[in-house]
C-alpha cells in the first residue's frame, strides 16, 4: 500500500513562488503558469527555476534539449542510454540541477499528446530517482504530482484525445504537424508512477547513488530494468522469493542473503579486523550490487568488507525490516529478557523467522571468542552495527530514537547469545 503524500499542496502554489517565468513574442509577454507547466516542443532560453548560478543557467537550457531527446521530441545522434547518462551525470555532479530536471520532466509529461513521448518522460524520471532525490523543499510537490498519476491511465487517454481534437481543429489548414502517436506504446503511465512514488520515498531517505565514480551506462540500463523487474535491494522478502522462484525453486532463503554471507566467510571475514564496522570501498560495493542484481557473484572479490557492506545494505534497504514493524514494541520491551526475546522470534512469519535465524547464526560465527580476538568485534559490537538493519524505529523524536537504539542493540545481543540456530546449518 502506498501512503498518501506528505503535502497535498498543488504544484501551482510552488510554481508561483519558484518558477522563473518565461516570456514570448516581441512584446515579451509573460507565459502563464499553466503553459510553463505544459509540454513544450521548442527550446528554452532560461531555466525553469529561479537561480543566480551562471553555470546552472547555461546547463539547464542544455538539459532541456537532452530531456526532449530522450523523449523522442528532438533528434539526436546519441542513443537513449547515453542521453540518459549525460542527463543523470550532470544532475548527480551538480546538485543545483536536480530540481530543475524534475520540474522539466513534470512540464514535458503534462498535456503531452504523444503517448510514447509521455511514457519515455516518466521512464527518465524513474531512472533519475535511482541516482538522486529532489531537494527536501521540492520533494512533497514532486510526490504530489506523481501521486496524482497512480490511477490515471483512463484520464490520460481521455486528455490526449481532447488535446488532439483541439489541435486538429487549429491545425486543419496547416500541413506542419507534430507526429502523433496515441497507441499504447510501452507500459501504462500508472506503472511508472507507482514505481516512481516508491522510489522517491526511498531515495529521499537513502540519498541516492554514493561514491566518487560517475554513473555508468550499465547503471542506467539497470535503473530502467528495475521499473519492470524489481531489484533484489529495496524490495520485500516476498517479492525477492517470488523473483528467485524460477532460478532457485528449492531455496527457502533469499539467494542474495546466503550468497553474500558465504562470500564474507570465503574471503576470511571472520578473521578480518573491524568486519561490519569498517565499510568497503563504496564504488566497489556499488559495482558488486549491480552484479548481484543480475544473479552473479564475481570471482575477483578479495576484500571481505565489500560483500559485508553490501549484505548490511541489503538488510537495511528491505521494504519492510526483517523483524516486521508490528513486532517492534515487543522487541524493545523484552531487550533484557532472553526467554521473551527468543519467544518473539517464534511469533514472526515463517519467511522472516528463517531470514532472521540465518542472520543470527551467521553473527554467532563472528561472536566466537577465537574470531573476536582477530576481528575486535565482540557480541556487543556486532549487535550495535546490525541492530539498525533489523529493527526500524518509527518515531521522529530524537530522545525516543536514542533510547530505543540502546534497546534494539540489547535485543539483538540477546538473540546472538541465546537463540538456538543449529537447524539453519545446510539450509539455503
Amino acid at each position: 500500500t502506498l501512503r498518501k503524500p506528505i503535502s497535498q499542496s498543488s504544484m501551482a502554489d510552488w510554481a508561483s513562488k519558484n518558477l522563473n517565468m518565461h516570456t514570448q513574442g516581441i512584446f515579451r509577454r509573460r507565459i502563464s503558469i499553466s503553459n510553463m507547466l505544459s509540454w513544450n516542443g521548442g527550446s528554452i532560453k532560461k531555466p525553469m527555476l529561479i537561480t543566480s548560478n551562471r553555470t546552472i543557467k547555461k546547463e539547464a537550457c542544455e538539459m532541456f534539449k537532452l530531456v526532449q531527446s530522450y523523449m523522442g521530441d528532438r533528434q539526436t545522434r546519441m542513443d537513449r542510454n547515453h542521453v540518459a547518462l549525460v542527463t543523470v551525470t550532470k544532475c548527480w555532479s551538480m546538485q543545483g540541477l536536480r530540481d530543475e530536471l524534475y520540474i522539466q520532466l513534470i512540464r514535458q509529461t503534462t498535456d503531452n499528446t504523444c503517448y510514447r513521448s509521455l511514457a519515455w518522460g516518466w521512464e527518465l524520471m524513474a531512472i533519475s530517482l535511482a541516482f538522486f532525490s529532489p531537494s527536501p523543499k521540492f520533494q512533497s510537490y514532486l510526490e504530489g504530482y506523481i501521486y496524482r498519476h497512480l490511477d490515471s491511465d483512463e484520464n490520460i487517454a481521455q486528455r490526449i484525445k481532447e488535446l488532439m481534437d483541439l489541435k486538429n481543429k487549429k491545425n486543419s489548414k496547416s500541413r506542419k504537424k507534430r507526429k502523433q502517436n496515441t497507441e499504447d506504446e510501452g507500459l501504462p503511465i500508472s506503472t511508472y508512477a507507482k514505481y516512481c512514488y516508491r522510489k522517491l520515498q526511498k531515495v529521499a531517505v537513502t540519498g541516492g547513488k554514493k561514491g566518487l565514480r560517475k554513473p555508468t551506462v550499465e547503471e542506467i540500463v539497470h535503473a530502467r530494468n528495475a521499473i519492470v523487474t524489481p531489484s533484489l535491494f529495496g524490495s520485500s522478502l516476498e517479492e525477492i522469493m517470488q523473483r528467485q522462484q524460477d532460478l532457485y525453486p528449492e531455496n527457502k532463503l533469499p539467494w542474495v542473503q546466503t550468497q553474500l554471507s558465504q562470500q564474507v566467510l570465503a574471503l576470511g571475514g571472520e578473521q578480518t579486523e573491524g568486519i561490519f564496522r569498517i565499510p568497503g570501498d563504496i564504488d566497489e560495493v556499488n559495482a558488486l550490487k549491480l552484479q548481484v542484481d543480475q544473479w552473479r557473484i564475481p570471482s575477483s572479490l578479495s576484500d571481505p568488507n565489500i560483500p559485508a557492506s553490501l549484505l548490511k545494505l541489503w538488510y537495511r534497504e528491505l521494504e519492510e525490516p526483517v523483524i516486521p514493524q508490528q513486532f517492534y514494541k515487543e522487541c524493545i520491551s523484552n531487550y533484557e529478557n532472553p526467554d521473551a526475546a527468543v519467544a518473539v522470534v517464534q511469533l514472526l512469519p515463517e519467511l522472516n523467522r528463517l531470514v532472521l535465524c540465518y542472520l543470527i547464526h551467521f553473527l554467532q560465527i563472528f561472536a566466537q571468542p577465537s574470531n573476536v580476538g582477530r576481528t575486535k568485534m565482540d557480541v556487543n559490537n556486532l549487535a550495535m552495527v546490525m541492530a539498525p538493519n533489523c529493527l526500524r524505529c518509527q518515531s521522529d523524536d530524537p530522545r525516543v530514537i536514542f533510547e530505543n537504539t540502546r534497546k534494539e542493540m540489547s535485543f539483538l545481543r540477546m538473540l546472538i547469545v541465546h537463540l538456538d540456530t543449529s537447524f539453519i546449518k545446510g539450509l539455503v
